[in-house]
């Protein structure tokens, strides 16, 4: 198990190329990513997180309303680098959007009043722990994906599209498929500058 989790971790990249074979069945995904929904960590185990999982055409819809969104924005000279960049992530096999619910985290900060400005930074890091769990869970299962931030400029349509409930702010996405290409390579900054240990 341990040596499991530290390959995953290790080999958890941002990966570009995805493809919309599967790799799993649409209710493993599910499961999975309910798993990690249900154990991630919380502040005040307040549960805030909400997800969406976008997988065929409503995972396609999501990148074709986002392109439609950028075209209004960068200029048409400028555009092939995005429309590319769209294209890699439409080409992959699903989306993971994340979520927090504010009125979870707005009752917090009544209930709590010393902790008021730091539970939405609270909320941050909740949903930055699911979001790798979430990556890292994918990888573990062969998937490669990578982590988009297009919010606010489509959390309109994409609380139009799929309902998404007033409460719900959109912080991230995360479109993942079949690996068609490897990540490229990482380099490292010395650990020595980044860690320390005092007995």
């Amino acid at each position: 198990m341990s040596n499991d989790f530290w390959a995953a971790v290790k080999n958890r990249r941002t990966v570009y190329g995805i493809s919309k074979e599967a790799i799993l069945s649409d209710e493993r995904i599910q499961e999975l990513i309910g798993e990690a929904v249900l154990h991630a960590p919380s502040a005040f185990n307040s549960q805030s997180a909400r997800v969406i999982v976008l997988l065929n055409e409503q995972h396609d819809k999501l990148w074709n309303l986002t392109e439609n969104i950028l075209r209004g924005i960068v200029p048409a000279e400028n555009f092939e680098p995005t429309a590319q960049k769209m294209a890699a992530f439409r080409n992959g096999y699903g989306t993971v959007l994340f979520f927090e619910d504010q009125t979870v985290i707005e009752g917090l900060q009544e209930q709590f009043a010393a902790y008021k400005d730091s539970f939405p930074i609270y909320s941050q890091h909740s949903s930055g722990m699911l979001q790798y769990i979430v990556w890292t869970a994918l990888e573990a299962e062969g998937y490669g994906a990578s982590l988009q931030h297009y919010a606010p400029l489509i959390d309109d349509q994409v609380a139009k599209e799929w309902n998404v409930p007033a409460s719900w702010k959109l912080i991230a996405q995360m479109p993942f498929g079949k690996p068609t290409a490897p990540a490229g390579e990482k380099a490292f900054q010395p650990l020595d500058s980044r860690l320390k240990v005092y007995k």
